[in-house]
């Protein structure tokens, strides 16, 4: 049996506890000669993470200090550290350090202008804090903070200020003295209410109550006429006030609270993102709809919505739509309509008539089975004569002049004026016999979105449909045309442009200027070549989709693998013979590869 020799370690032993609290000595070692030299250079001090467990007394002493090297003075000297030419400490940096107190010293910090003490250990703040007149900008964010000292409300020039993570039980009345503030944040408190001096706070730009107790919002918080974000998140508030004092409020996040209704938002003009998911709100009213029509963003998911309003087709500016998690089981009919809306999540309802495959199909798949479902409904009314065009009432509540499939050849002038009136956002004159394009859509260039002139048997565009500059989808599909008018280069709004199954023997010109232009779909046509030159489709920054499918393309220029904003590239059904079939069938990112290692050096 073999002896396992003994070996002798060796690791040195340390007996010092790995984490150590330091005492005022350590302390006060941390502030160095070299770092009382800078501030009194700079005006800045910063001992950060530095595991203070106090502030050094010279800290609040430090624009009286003298170092022992600066009492002789010598003129011959460069004067770069003399204390005539000190600056007063402005900027004082003790954040994440373990400091349990503030010496009533701080009040000799006369000039301190920006105070940060965020991540420490602070249960309370000295009343000598209210001395400091100068002082603009405090992060007190995660300390242990109870209360706020009634001298704390004497710092009128505040401007910055952040509580976040404490355990604050109330505000003083008083709080409404520092009118000064733009920046407020008391989030991740212990606030059961707020004081009604709150309205005082006339400046406040960003105010963040998030994550506290709250039950109600004070009646003058509506008087925070600069306010333009409000975050009163995670709170037990089970409703919110009139808003349309708030005129510039731009983001309102109320998730996570017990409001039942949506408030009043006439007035709120410059609104643009609501969130107020996760409440048991029931409905959203036609007079919503109405004040709302510059929305961009509605979260209203995990809610009690059982139905919507049919007036939903106002909110035109609507980009962003979550109704996920609700009580729906049908849909308005004039959803389909909202032509800029670039996500819409409906899981977890109860729609027995849209197919599970649709929901979870995208954005794109759900608005075409709406947007279907709209040409269906209307192609299938075929008890209206062509003397019954839709009155002004129809066409306000549809935001819509729908006449596909009714064999037309022309429509009165005085239809498009009412239209025009009414305000529509969307023509679709599809499926008729129009050999020309009524020029009375241009009565209506102010409001128009969406224009679809598709299968009739149109030649030619007049110049003055360009007026419409609104324009966000125009589908000319199934037609006649050989070219499209250059005016057609003012349609910078233009996103998505279908031109399939016409007569074009090359991309129009004008389609080169649409800067914003994102879909171009011209399959079954006779276009013979891809101009990607830098005056033509490089100009396309946006472009994702190109549908160039079934025409006479001889060559597919290589340079076109450098396009790799596209996400769709259909080349299927041309004359060329590279790339061959087998590379087209991998996919857009495997072609533009291809097409990119084929590139001339």
């Amino acid at each position: 049996m073999s002896r396992r020799l003994q070996a002798k370690s060796r690791i040195n032993v340390c007996n010092k506890s790995v984490f150590h609290l330091q005492d005022k000595s350590a302390d006060a070692n941390e502030l160095s000669n070299g770092l009382i030299k800078s501030a009194k250079r700079t005006g800045q001090l910063s001992l950060c993470n530095r595991g203070l467990g106090t502030v050094p007394e010279n800290v609040w002493k430090i624009d009286e200090l003298v170092l022992e090297e600066t009492k002789e003075v010598d003129f011959t000297r460069s004067g770069y550290n003399n204390w005539w030419n000190a600056e007063p400490l402005k900027i004082l940096d003790l954040s994440s350090n373990v400091i349990k107190t503030i010496s009533p010293n701080v009040k000799l910090l006369q000039q301190l202008v920006t105070l940060k003490l965020h991540d420490n250990a602070l249960t309370s703040l000295p009343a000598e804090f209210g001395e400091l007149k100068n002082l603009s900008n405090l992060s007190l964010d995660r300390n242990k903070i109870v209360e706020l000292p009634k001298e704390f409300y004497k710092l009128t020039e505040l401007r910055w200020l952040s509580i976040s993570h404490n355990e604050l039980i109330k505000i003083d009345p008083s709080f409404g003295d520092l009118v000064m503030l733009t920046f407020l944040d008391l989030s991740y408190n212990k606030l059961k209410e707020l004081p009604p001096g709150m309205g005082y706070l006339v400046r406040l730009v960003d105010l963040n109550l998030s994550h506290n107790q709250l039950t109600e919002l004070p009646p003058d918080i509506v008087n925070l006429r600069e306010l333009r974000k409000m975050n009163v998140g995670n709170n037990c508030l089970k409703k919110l006030p009139p808003m349309g004092e708030l005129r510039k409020m731009e983001i309102l996040n109320a998730n996570h609270n017990d409001i039942d209704e949506l408030p009043d938002f006439y007035g709120c003009t410059a609104l643009k993102e609501i969130y107020i998911a996760n409440n048991f709100i029931k409905e959203i009213t036609e007079e919503f709809c109405d004040q709302m029509q510059h929305l961009n963003v509605l979260n209203i998911r995990d809610n009690k919505l059982e139905l919507l309003p049919e007036n939903i087709s106002l909110l035109q500016r609507l980009k962003r739509l979550d109704l996920t998690n609700n009580n729906l089981n049908k849909l308005p009919q004039n959803l389909g309509l909202l032509s800029q809306l670039q996500s819409i999540s409906m899981d977890g309802n109860k729609l027995s008539f849209v197919r599970q495959d649709i929901i979870r199909g995208g954005t794109d798949r759900m608005m075409k089975f709406l947007r279907d479902r709209i040409a269906e409904e209307v192609g299938s009314d075929s008890q209206i004569l062509h003397n019954e065009w839709p009155d002004k009432f129809t066409l306000k509540k549809n935001q819509a002049l729908m006449l596909p499939g009714k064999e037309l050849t022309s429509v009165p002038e005085e239809v498009f004026v009412t239209a025009g009136n009414a305000e529509v956002h969307i023509v679709d004159i599809s499926k008729n016999k129009f050999k020309t394009v009524p020029l009375g859509i241009c009565q209506i260039k102010n409001t128009l979105s969406q224009l679809i002139l598709s299968s009739n048997n149109i030649e030619s565009i007049p110049p003055e449909i360009s007026d419409c500059i609104h324009l966000q989808f125009l589908d000319l599909g199934k037609n006649c045309l050989v070219d499209l008018p250059l005016e057609f280069s003012d349609l910078k709004n233009l996103r998505e442009l279908v031109i399939s199954n016409n007569k074009f023997t090359k991309i129009p010109r004008c389609v080169y200027e649409m800067e914003n232009l994102e879909i171009l779909l011209a399959a079954e046509n006779q276009i013979t070549e891809i101009n990607v030159s830098s005056d033509a489709l490089a100009k396309l920054k946006k472009l994702a989709v190109l549908d160039l499918t079934n025409n006479s393309i001889l060559t597919v220029p290589p340079e076109l693998g450098n396009f790799t904003h596209l996400r769709a590239l259909e080349l299927m059904g041309n004359c060329f013979r590279q790339p061959r079939h087998a590379v087209l069938a991998k996919g857009t990112a495997s072609l533009l590869s291809y097409l990119r290692d084929r590139i001339p050096t």
